[in-house]
């Protein structure tokens, strides 16, 4: 082989295979070694690769598969005979070019590293700036049919229906009026309701509905622990918190979906990561919940801190592993009763129901 414009064709004892990369079709081919690797299929054109455009295939153990830059990407060529395929390796100048260095792993996993990083930051810091710019954008009427969804739902899973006693809903309706007077909600803006359950529990809905759960109600023991509860609801609507939720949720289930990628065990690892990054954000929306609501008793002059215990009395202290706690979406009862407790100030206000009003609430689900 001393003449490479002149060498004969190679013959190997094993067969070579060629793909053409336009059929499936095997064929089996001669080499010639010359200015360039020449294909030879009896019968057939002959091919030619140039030996600078040959790169080395992913291939079984024993075979050497070959491809090239100027031939179709699906073209292969196989080799089983050891002493042609090292003869052809040996001409092959650019055969690894493009197999991964040491310095090219190292830049993958810096790039890779670089993007992670980017991805954190912009859950962290870009998605909730997000969510805090658009909630207030949403247009009024789309929040509303999005609560309306929300709503079916929820009567769905309390089934118990709505509280109709008229003395009740009266009273009901005295002690959300001055409430969202104080808190400066627009009349059309939100509706208030009771459910009948023995959950003890009171939250808001997209587009100004708040309700209240009989099982709460019954475990109030004054207005002002439940005209806290309602104040605090009155705050996440005042500051967007259900929109605010669904954008930033939304966000962060793709974005950390991006960056852990559809593998083996990434459905935890998303999981544990929104658990921990939405519970810091719901806390956050929770605390400034619980500040609007301080400021509204303080303006109805009346205390916060009546509500506080309400909760306390619901929940019990809450505090336990370190780990639990930054899992948790609200502030611990605890801290929120100190924090009340703080706040605490004499009555300077007219009562916000009188004992007669108080009672027609308490009885508004009929005693059941």
């Amino acid at each position: 082989m001393s003449d490479l414009s002149t060498e004969a064709p190679a013959q190997s004892v094993k067969p070579t295979v060629f793909f053409d990369g336009v059929s499936s079709r095997r064929r089996q081919v001669t080499l010639t070694l010359g200015e360039a690797l020449e294909i030879i299929e009896e019968g057939g054109t002959p091919v030619r690769w140039v030996w600078a455009d040959i790169r080395r295939a992913d291939s079984p153990a024993g075979v050497l598969r070959l491809a090239s830059t100027s031939a179709p990407p699906l073209a292969r060529l196989e080799i089983r005979d050891a002493v042609l395929a090292a003869d052809v390796t040996a001409r092959c100048m650019r055969l690894d070019e493009h197999q991964t260095t040491g310095r090219g792993v190292a830049k993958i996993v810096g790039w890779s590293v670089a993007a992670a990083v980017s991805i954190v930051c912009v859950v962290l810091f870009g998605v909730p700036l997000a969510a805090d710019r658009l909630a207030p954008l949403v247009p009024k009427p789309i929040e509303r049919r999005i609560g309306d969804a929300s709503e079916v739902q929820v009567k769905t899973i309390f089934r118990g229906g709505t509280c109709n006693g008229a003395a009740g809903q009266a009273a009901f309706r005295k002690l959300v009026n001055r409430l969202r007077d104080a808190a400066g909600l627009d009349d059309d803006s939100m509706t208030a309701g009771v459910l009948r359950t023995q959950v003890p529990n009171a939250f808001a809905l997209p587009g100004g509905k708040v309700y209240v759960l009989s099982g709460l109600l019954d475990k109030a023991e004054n207005p002002d622990e439940l005209a806290g509860i309602l104040a605090h609801e009155l705050g996440h609507l005042k500051h967007h918190d259900n929109m605010r939720g669904l954008i930033y949720n939304g966000g962060t289930s793709f974005l950390i979906g991006l960056l852990f990628g559809d593998v083996t065990g990434s459905s935890a690892v998303i999981f544990a990561s929104r658990s921990v990054v939405e519970a810091s954000y719901s806390r956050e929306a929770e605390t400034a919940a619980d500040t609007f609501a301080i400021e509204i008793m303080h303006a109805l002059g009346r205390s916060p801190k009546p509500a506080a215990e309400l909760m306390f009395r619901i929940t019990g202290k809450e505090g336990g592993s370190s780990f639990a706690t930054i899992l948790a979406s609200h502030p611990l009862t605890e801290d929120r009763l100190a924090r009340m407790t703080k706040e605490d100030r004499p009555a300077s206000g007219p009562p916000l129901l009188t004992d007669k009003e108080w009672q027609s609430l308490k009885g508004i689900c009929g005693g059941v």
